[in-house]
């Protein structure tokens, strides 16, 4: 069984580095796999201000190169290739690469979730420029600022509440219908004083300078459009986009243990299928930032570390 890993780890964001991580310093034969830019969207955030340990410089490109070196300092391999598909039944697993099919006695994956992007001219040249996905990574930056949130569901109204810690005043865009928001949510966002409903107004541009500093609304009835600008003496404002996410488990087919394509797992990151583990966003779950990636990624490798003992 030379030929044949311990471990592999589909996914390189935070949770795949901690789990490469925890499973090669364990000596476990680990190999990581990761198709796009490692780090996931860590790497693809500006600052980070909220995981233990950060510098006040501490940017998702540098933990990113502190997470990979670490897991590569205890002999983590780490290849960049695309999965095709995963054969999981079998006692050792088969994971099929775009150029290379590799064999192992766990797999964990952990792919991540994609935010849903409003898709309009400016979103992603301002993104991390004004433009954020996340009121807990991102909202101290605007502190005292006025913030524009997008979203008419729960997450987006959860979210325009926290803002309002921070903002000096949040302006929430979303449909009229709200039926997807829980009345008791509903409630605490009317009340909020900060908060100033845009019903419908829907966003068609964002606009700046090197920082974002006007968006162009259409009114859903009238079809007139306005701009929405930086107040003077603000050198921005907040764009949040709270309009869903999807799991990166297209490529899962069939999987056994599936809600809404996030995969279900038990406190150990077990999935239904024996010697399979899931961590990070992938999973079915409520909060998803770096820090309890990074912790599902530890439990995911000692799990695994267990499973090979019991039955290797």
């Amino acid at each position: 069984m030379d030929n044949i890993y311990d471990i592999i780890i589909v996914g390189g964001g935070p949770a795949g580095l901690s789990c490469g991580l925890y499973a090669s310093r364990a000596k476990l034969k680990t190999l990581v796999l990761e198709k796009d830019s490692m780090g996931g969207q860590m790497f693809l955030t500006g600052s980070i201000e909220n995981y233990p340990g950060s510098s006040e410089i501490s940017t998702g490109m540098s933990l990113t190169n502190r997470f990979k070196e670490q897991a590569e300092s205890f002999g983590c391999e780490i290849i960049k290739n695309k999965v095709a598909k995963l054969e999981l039944n079998d006692k050792i697993k088969t994971v099929v690469c775009e150029t290379e099919t590799y064999k192992a006695k766990t797999v964990v994956i952990a792919t991540g979730a994609t935010r849903r992007k409003l898709g309009i001219p400016g979103e992603d040249e301002f993104s991390g420029k004004g433009v954020s996905y996340c009121a807990t990574c991102d909202g101290s930056f605007f502190q005292g600022l006025e913030i524009l949130v997008i979203g008419s569901g729960n997450s987006a109204f959860e979210e325009a509440i926290e803002l309002t810690k921070f903002g000096k005043k949040v302006y929430l865009a979303h449909r009229k219908d709200l039926s997807k928001v829980t009345p008791v949510i509903l409630e605490r966002a009317r009340k909020n004083e900060k908060i100033e409903f845009l019903p419908q107004e829907e966003i068609q541009e964002i606009k700046g300078d090197g920082l974002v500093k006007s968006v162009i609304f259409k009114n859903s009835e009238s079809g007139q459009e306005t701009e929405f600008c930086v107040k003077e003496g603000d050198p921005t404002f907040g764009v949040f986009v709270f309009i869903g996410s999807k799991p990166n488990s297209q490529f899962l087919g069939e999987f056994s243990g599936l809600e809404n394509g996030y995969i279900l797992t038990n406190r150990e990151m077990e999935t239904k299928v024996p010697g399979v583990f899931a961590a990070g966003d992938i999973r079915a779950k409520s909060v998803r930032q770096i820090v309890t990636a990074a912790a599902d990624g530890a439990i995911a490798a000692i799990s695994a570390e267990k499973y090979i003992t019991e039955n290797f």
